[in-house]
């Protein structure tokens, strides 16, 4: 498994013991506390969402929960994303709450976990074959649904009755990025099937590697001569690769592109016409609704939030899959409201746009 790049989430203590001490710092949180509860993220560069809002949302909810939290960050590397569940298991974690890097290692840390009797979390990412407790995340195959409605309407708009399109997937041994292709794969394969649509290339990205990603999308836009109408990219980090790319040849803003996370850079891009769409998942409601499964873990309460079920390969999994929303330029104000992406971000540059469509 080739390294990557990954943040990690909080470990933080049993509410029952009414802990508040929180930290970024990888052991003092932990230390400080007999026992606790373990998060770990996945990355700080393929996208932005781990350290700057799941972190800090964490360390808030659980501090409201009265816990310890402990965040951690592995930097996408295998072997340190295990050393770290080693170490938290160690030290007498009582929940784990991960993103995994991939779902062999993930599995690795979850079968010792259930060996011990520590309850463990998917979050964000399923662990295909795992032996998960919950699974937390949105679901993968309407983020990936509504990828494709929103390029589809793009050409629509652009009045396109034929088009050449490529994808560009996301890692290829990330779970998530098979459920995406196969929702945005479902609206648009009939437009491809009736000929209506040609899919020129349908390459995925290691690693969700976004200089990868940049060096790929410039294979494909050789191989279309030139000549493409959409970018169906599974999240941004790989749009705005294909958006600079497309700058190169003066064809941003010509090309539809889609995206998922909502961040500023990408929010920005919406409202230039860079990117046609984009994916939003409201991190506070997924961060909640891990943070309320862990504390009932720690409690022995009921997890009552858990009323879907996610096969992982062998077994149904207890989950909460919340509803991911459609971002366009005419709804970006939504994120912002929410306080997901911060207005001066967003907005930097292009003050006029954000006026017209009140993003305040």
């Amino acid at each position: 498994m080739r390294k990557r790049r990954t943040s990690f989430v909080a470990a933080f203590a049993s509410a029952a013991l009414g802990l508040t001490v929180l930290t970024a710092s990888p052991v003092s949180a932990a230390a400080a506390s007999a026992s606790f509860v373990g998060i770990i993220l996945p990355d700080a560069t393929a996208s932005a969402r781990w350290e700057s809002s799941d972190r800090p949302l964490f360390m808030a909810a659980f501090k409201t929960a009265g816990v310890s939290v402990d965040i951690q960050n592995a930097d996408g590397d295998v072997a340190a994303f295990q050393t770290i569940a080693g170490q938290m298991l160690a030290r007498g974690a009582k929940v784990l709450i991960m993103v995994n890097l991939d779902s062999g290692s993930a599995k690795a840390v979850q079968d010792k976990a259930k060996k011990m009797g520590v309850p463990t979390i998917d979050y964000d990412r399923l662990t295909v074959k795992g032996s998960q407790s919950y699974y937390v995340s949105f679901n993968s195959i309407t983020i990936g649904r509504l990828q494709g409605q929103g390029i589809k309407s793009c050409l629509n708009r652009a009045k396109k009755k034929t088009a050449r399109i490529v994808y560009l997937n996301g890692s290829p041994d990330d779970n998530n990025a098979t459920l995406v292709k196969k929702g945005y794969d479902s609206i648009l394969r009939p437009m491809i099937k009736s000929k209506a649509y040609t899919l020129v290339d349908d390459s995925s990205v290691p690693a969700w590697d976004v200089t990868a990603a940049g060096v790929i999308f410039q294979q494909q836009l050789e191989k279309a001569g030139g000549k493409i109408d959409a970018v169906v990219a599974a999240n941004e980090g790989l749009g705005l690769a294909a958006v600079a790319v497309l700058k190169r040849a003066k064809l941003n803003g010509k090309v539809c592109v889609s995206g998922q996370g909502a961040s500023a850079q990408g929010l920005h891009a919406v409202l230039t016409g860079d990117l046609s769409n984009t994916v939003y998942g409201p991190v506070k409601a997924e961060v909640n609704a891990a943070t309320n499964l862990a504390v009932a873990l720690i409690k022995g309460t009921t997890a009552s939030a858990a009323t879907s079920i996610t096969n992982n390969g062998l077994v149904n999994i207890p989950s909460v899959l919340l509803t991911p929303i459609e971002i366009t330029n005419i709804n970006v104000k939504v994120v912002v409201a929410d306080g997901f992406s911060k207005r001066a971000d967003v907005c930097k540059g292009i003050e006029a746009i954000c006026k017209r469509y009140h993003v305040k």
